[in-house]
């Protein structure tokens, strides 16, 4: 299981922090957590057990802090939206899926080209965008993010800490983001590899196979669950493993991560064998993203090259849903290129061809990209249109959410704006993107003091405390700062003064 990816952090530097874990912490392992998991290896019982599932999801979430500020990092709203409707899926049929901890899964990107996936503590799984575009079925994809919850389910990486003093999450969290800055010395990541690291080896080789049985096993259950292919799985590992034939030295990043046995496939095969067919129509939204990341993954004027011609054979050879697929890729490209027309002329043809393909639902991603384009080339009447009945279809979304506001900040409803985006500022306080905005919908306002504390909370989401309380000092210096506000202030000045203290004791310890 791969803690931590990034493009061009050096492919040793990610196996750097796990080696480091496992020499210092015991690999007791708990218990399955999960009545219906039956059959899974025995890993241990739960004497000694002292990871909580709260301190896991604090450590998960402070290693995501470092993750969103990397460049690599996807937030891209309607890739998000995506990967947590599938991942919803995925557990909406399976709800034992999230454990006794019940944890709240969030899902993401990084732009990456290789093949990978990832599981952190608390529920936060990660997809390089490689893994997407190679994925050649929806059930392949959703069978690699059932395979990580299964991960997260039996708390894998909390077993490795089980032996250990409730205060090894601290040290764990800063050297997980240790492991992070040396993506920018590589020679430094490389010398730390060299000692002590053969034990460790063997304990991650040891516990991995147990734990990569384990979640297979789950995640095929909870694939069942969901209604997708079995045999994206085999399909999937399989691709895999005859790509890396006669190739040992340069492993694919997932069996790299995830080692793929003999033993494993054989008994992936055996436990789907016997079971029925059932096929599972790949989603417009699954053709959509792939597209879009295709796009995102190299934003450079030769990356846009490449996929223009890779959307130009597609639509000439594809399915129906694959020329879908082209056409909007085409269409982002021009959308990016700053070529409004074509990208109308694209989009109007995509939307025409969904009419016609009854087997495709409403599309989320492109009533998103739609809207964006309405906002764009300045028709927010058309946008706040479409806005209404986009957000009765598709109420979760993050993308839509987000243009709902942009509309009716352009729009110049900025007590409606401020409003909306309060409330989405409470449901989501995990929700950087929020804050940012609400601060815009206050500084158009003239509400300079709520305008700087929103920022605060942003910079504070995105990790830069001093940014965060240097805004906390500007909010209160501000001439409209009420009494309550001076209140609200001091206090979470002393929230977060207190946090860059224990961040700085830490580094000291380091």
């Amino acid at each position: 299981m791969k803690l931590l990816p990034y493009s061009r952090l050096s492919r040793y530097s990610v196996h750097l922090a796990v080696a480091i874990v496992l020499a210092l912490v015991s690999p007791v392992l708990i218990a399955p957590s999960l009545l219906y998991a039956q059959n899974l290896p025995n890993l241990g019982g739960t004497d000694g057990e002292e990871l909580s599932p709260l301190m896991e999801r604090r450590l998960g979430e402070q290693v995501m802090n470092n993750i969103r500020r990397d460049p690599d990092y996807m937030e891209d709203a309607p890739t998000l939206d995506y990967l947590n409707q599938l991942g919803g899926i995925l557990l909406g049929t399976s709800p034992e899926a999230r454990g006794d901890a019940g944890y709240d899964f969030f899902f993401f990107a990084v732009r990456d080209p290789s093949l990978n996936a990832f599981a952190l503590p608390g529920g936060f799984i990660g997809s390089h965008s490689g893994l997407v575009l190679s994925a050649q079925s929806e059930s392949e994809l959703a069978s690699v993010l059932a395979h990580e919850i299964g991960h997260v389910s039996q708390r894998h990486i909390a077993r490795m800490i089980g032996n250990q003093r409730k205060d090894a999450l601290l040290p764990m969290a800063g050297l997980l983001i240790a492991a992070l800055a040396a993506r920018s010395s590589p020679d430094l990541a490389g010398a730390a590899m060299m000692g002590g690291t053969g034990l460790a080896a063997q304990r991650q080789l040891s516990f991995g196979r147990d734990a990569e049985r384990e979640a297979d096993r789950l995640g095929l259950q909870i694939l069942r669950g969901a209604g997708f292919e079995l045999n994206g799985m085999v399909n999937f590992f399989g691709r895999l493993q005859n790509a890396s034939r006669n190739r040992t030295d340069n492993l694919p990043s997932y069996l790299r991560t995830h080692p793929m046995t003999g033993e494993r496939m054989a008994d992936i095969e055996a436990r789907i064998r016997n079971l029925s067919y059932k096929q599972h129509i790949d989603s417009l939204d699954f053709l959509l993203i792939r597209s879009r990341l295709r796009v995102l993954q190299d934003d450079t004027p030769q990356g846009w090259r490449d996929a223009t011609q890779s959307f130009l054979d597609q639509s000439r050879q594809g399915t129906r849903g694959q020329i879908m697929a082209a056409k909007y890729g085409l269409a982002l490209l021009a959308q990016r290129q700053r070529d409004s027309t074509r990208a109308l002329s694209l989009l109007n043809e995509l939307q025409a061809e969904a009419v016609r393909s009854p087997a495709y639902p409403a599309s989320q991603v492109l009533s998103s990209f739609a809207i964006e384009m309405s906002l764009l080339t300045g028709r927010t009447a058309q946008a706040l249109s479409l806005l209404k009945d986009a957000r009765i279809q598709f109420p979760l979304s993050r993308a839509i959410t987000m243009h709902y506001a942009e509309a009716l900040l352009v729009a110049g409803r900025l007590d409606e704006a401020a409003s909306f985006l309060r409330d989405q500022a409470q449901l989501y306080r995990q929700d950087a993107g929020v804050q940012r905005a609400l601060a815009r919908a206050y500084a158009e306002q003239g509400k300079i003091a709520l305008q700087h504390l929103a920022l605060a909370e942003y910079y504070s989401l995105t990790g830069a405390l001093p940014a965060a309380l240097e805004q906390l000092k500007m909010a209160r210096s501000s001439a409209d700062a009420s009494f309550y506000d001076q209140a609200v202030i001091d206090a979470r000045e002393r929230e977060l003064q207190a946090s860059w203290r224990e961040l700085m004791e830490k580094s000291k310890r380091r």
